[in-house]
């Protein structure tokens, strides 16, 4: 078994919502799409020229910068909800930010 360093889990909800699905899947675009897409949008185009300069940096010092590391955790986190949230793994809306 090979040992992974990243564990992905999502708990089941226990009894999850019906009404909450159908609002999901009829007006998902209105309450999830536009600000979370715009969100995510500016969110992604940060975080690629981040990942672009993090590049740049470990060729130049040699090490990767501890705040743009975090930075990209952030951003991996809340894509991670954002998706769990739309394809209904969980009932728990994601916040706009990717911190625990």
């Amino acid at each position: 078994m090979y040992n992974y360093p990243v564990n992905y889990s999502v708990e089941y909800p226990e009894k999850p919502s019906r009404l909450l699905v159908l609002a999901r899947i009829f007006l998902g675009w209105l309450y999830i799409g536009i600000p979370h897409g715009l969100f995510c949008l500016a969110y992604a185009i940060v975080a690629f020229f981040v990942a672009i300069l993090s590049y740049f940096a470990i060729l130049i010092i040699g090490r990767f910068p501890l705040s743009w590391f975090d930075f990209l955790i952030r951003y991996n986190r809340y894509v991670n909800r954002l998706v769990a949230y739309c394809s209904c793994m969980t009932d728990k809306y994601p916040p706009f930010s990717g911190r625990r």
